[in-house]
């Protein structure tokens, strides 16, 4: 067993003492494949999103509606630089249109009947052909019309509609109207609904385009929370001006303005966001109803970040990050699966944007609706199907049959013994210059603006990201860096966004943190804590041994009457007494660490003192783990000190085509809907071992019988698939088996 002097992420301390081997992994992306299990231990199933029937209930609702349901406009038929890509409309559809009851059918001819249809028709058609000749010198006009009668009529014509004495009926009529005419104004005179043409409209539309006066009355009708509407790129100063003014003055009371500049089509555009109430109003049934949607998915990524993912999706749909849950974090480099739960968005209209999503990398499948979001930590575990290539020795080159012998052996050492249960560099940011952890140490520390400046420190090289966090650094200037920050990095972005609105001290800086989902502010206090958990198991290892000893803290389940078989009640800790030490009532698999946190216990030997010793070199000795200004609290948990790999197979390749059969099999699986279980393996995945040489596939029980083909080449690599429980790590596994860093 060996350590370094120095600590780090992830020490260099093992559980077994074979020789190992190098390799790299992750050459590609699709070298790296994980599977979440869930709790029923089935891997999560990935059909194509368009083998899916889409539900046909809105038609029968409201036969021969053009669209229905309420309008969430996020960004009709324009992108929006905060919310990254917005998908276009369809025909016959303006911005995203969700499935509703038939009462919110927006079918006039059902609503209205035929004849008053074709009067509201002509009545429509007429006051186009009064409003059709040239608008010259709009601001000018607008500005006069404000000035001496802001109720002044811009046309006095007039449409009755009938009676309709039940009010829901009359809501219905003036969300058709309004939908289907947006530059009509609806009026209610006791039971009586008339209509005539709206001033408002038509002074918009002077100052912009008629599509866009359209959409923005939509948006403005429809009032969905956290809904935003950008109108086209405009360079002229003097006409966003007029239009910030007559949207002040017309709806200032409803929403905010602001003018962003889109570095893709290098334009400013100005954005509309609905104001948030002062005083929220009542909550009624409906509401909890809609916030109580829960459509599940299972989300397939591929070089992308998890919060990352999620925050894409809440941006194209209109939603917070928050509102999607999830069992776990995946890996980046990797072509990962895995179920979310996401609020308050429908199954159809998840389904309407899932084309957009795979602009990003993000395709959806098993797309249905749930009762209750996802929890994490709610998963079995995950399956792994990986790819290390460029095998060697660490001596010298080495022959097939050598690199066969130093495989098997360290595949069956970390088959019995398992592998010491270290959080992955992941955990900390790979290849980042300021890691996770250190930036978790400040929040706990509740030095905000240091986090602040840690989570900005750029890495060397002159990538956009870099650039932008340089720029904040040497400037203070949250606006400008915000400019220069790519829009994939949502996290920046938010944070930005809240610095350049709260200022760079120290509230600032809590805004900013606050600013992110919980979620993410979370994780870098959880990456130090991981942090030193690596460092108390490696600790605990090099100095007490492969034993359970006295003090050491380990699972004791009891198994409770009228408990179903296969479960048992929630685990308890242990302190391992002399006596159990001395019998090895315990073995090392049972013995877990405490994670740093306010409701755990320490272990009652050395290790116990190591703990205080390390907090207190970090200035966390009165720490109590919850840090108040970010609404965070740590409460701890306990991490098994070992970990073990279940159905563990492998496969050796020499030759040109080495790994390449993978490659091959997990795009023929992505395509067909298959879980990524790999080529010539049982389903059932057994735990036997399995290889394969040159163009021959041998499968065998381990004991070494194999024959070996010569090839041309000396590439060789290895296939391995393998499930673990959840949390923990498969590069982690690999540094077992392979004696390094892969």
């Amino acid at each position: 067993m060996t350590m370094t002097e120095e600590a780090p992420s992830v020490p260099e301390c093992y559980i077994s003492e074979h020789e190992g081997f190098y390799g790299t992994i992750k050459n590609f992306t699709r070298d790296f494949v994980v599977t979440e299990i869930d709790i029923h231990g089935q891997m999560v199933t990935k059909p194509s999103v368009s083998d899916v029937p889409q539900s046909s209930n809105i038609t029968e609702a409201c036969p021969g509606a053009k669209s229905e349901g309420k309008t969430n406009i996020i960004s009709p038929k324009h992108e929006h630089n905060l919310k990254e890509e917005n998908s276009e409309p369809g025909p016959g559809q303006n911005g995203d249109i969700t499935s509703t009851a038939s009462q919110d059918c927006f079918d006039l001819n059902i609503i209205l009947g035929q004849a008053v249809c074709e009067e509201l028709e002509q009545f429509t058609a007429l006051l186009r052909e009064m409003s059709s000749s040239p608008n010259d010198d709009v601001e000018k006009k607008l500005a006069n019309q404000e000035s001496s009668n802001g109720s002044e009529k811009v046309a006095n014509q007039e449409l009755s509609l009938g009676s309709f004495p039940d009010k829901h009926q009359r809501a219905n009529v003036h969300r058709a109207v309004r939908h289907s005419f947006p530059f009509l104004l609806t009026v209610t005179n006791q039971s009586e609904i008339r209509v005539k043409e709206d001033p408002d409209f038509k002074l918009l539309s002077g100052l912009v385009s008629e599509e866009e006066a359209e959409d923005f009355i939509r948006f403005i009708d429809t009032k969905m929370p956290n809904s935003v509407y950008t109108f086209r790129g405009d360079d002229s100063k003097e006409h966003r001006t007029a239009v910030h003014h007559f949207l002040s003055r017309r709806f200032g009371k409803l929403v905010e303005t602001k003018s962003f500049i889109d570095q893709q089509q290098k334009t400013t555009a100005i954005t509309v966001r609905l104001r948030k109430k002062g005083k929220p109003r009542k909550r009624t049934a409906d509401d909890s109803k809609e916030e109580e949607v829960y459509t599940a998915f299972t989300l397939r990524k591929e070089n992308l970040e998890t919060l990352e993912a999620i925050s894409y999706m809440a941006a194209v749909l209109g939603v917070l990050p928050s509102d999607f849950t999830y069992a776990g974090i995946k890996d980046k480099r990797a072509v990962t699966y895995q179920s979310m739960v996401v609020k308050k968005i429908s199954p159809q209209r998840l389904r309407e944007k899932a084309s957009e999503f795979e602009k990003r990398g993000v395709v959806l499948s098993s797309v249905r609706s749930v009762s209750e979001p996802l929890h994490l930590g709610r998963l079995q575990g995950n399956h792994f199907d990986l790819v290390v290539r460029d095998l060697r020795p660490h001596q010298g080159h080495g022959t097939l049959m050598e690199l066969d012998s130093l495989v098997q052996e360290a595949v069956e050492n970390v088959k019995v013994k398992g592998f010491v249960n270290y959080y992955g560099p992941q955990r900390f940011g790979t290849g980042q210059s300021v890691q996770s952890d250190r930036v978790g140490l400040a929040l706990l520390k509740e030095e905000m603006v240091a986090a602040v400046r840690l989570f900005f420190t750029p890495e060397e090289g002159d990538d956009p990201q870099s650039v932008a966090k340089r720029h904040f650094l040497q400037t203070d200037n949250a606006k400008e860096a915000l400019f220069l920050m790519p829009m994939s990095k949502a996290r920046e972005r938010m944070m930005l966004r809240a610095l350049h609105r709260y200022g760079t001290g120290p509230e600032g800086c809590t805004r900013a943190w606050l600013s992110l989902p919980h979620g993410m502010r979370v994780f870098y206090p959880h990456a130090y804590c991981s942090r030193v958990w690596n460092e108390a198991a490696a600790h605990r290892l090099t100095t007490l041994g492969h034993r359970a000893r006295q003090g050491d803290l380990v699972w004791k389940q009891r198994r409770e009457e009228g408990i179903e078989a296969g479960e048992t009640s929630l685990p308890q800790i242990h302190v391992v007494t002399a006596a159990e030490e001395e019998e090895e009532v315990y073995s090392l698999g049972q013995v877990v660490l405490p994670m740093l946190g306010n409701s755990v216990k320490y272990p009652e030997n050395p290790v116990g003192g190591w703990y205080q010793e390390r907090l207190a070199r970090d200035g966390l000795q009165s720490c109590r783990f919850r840090v108040t200004p970010l609404k965070l609290n740590l409460p701890g948990c306990y991490r098994p000190l070992l970990a073990i790999p279940h159905s563990l197979t492998y496969r050796l390749e020499q030759g040109q085509r080495a790994g390449e059969r993978q490659q091959e099999w997990n795009g023929k699986s992505q395509a067909s809907g298959a879980v990524p279980q790999h080529p010539d393996t049982d389903t059932t995945r057994p735990g036997g071992l399995e290889r394969q040489r040159g163009g021959e596939n041998v499968q065998g029980n381990g004991e070494g019988e194999s024959t070996v083909q010569s090839s041309d080449t000396d590439t060789t690599s290895l296939t391995l698939n393998f499930d673990l429980d959840s949390s923990c790590y498969a590069t982690i596994c690999l540094r077992e088996v392979m004696k390094c860093d892969p």
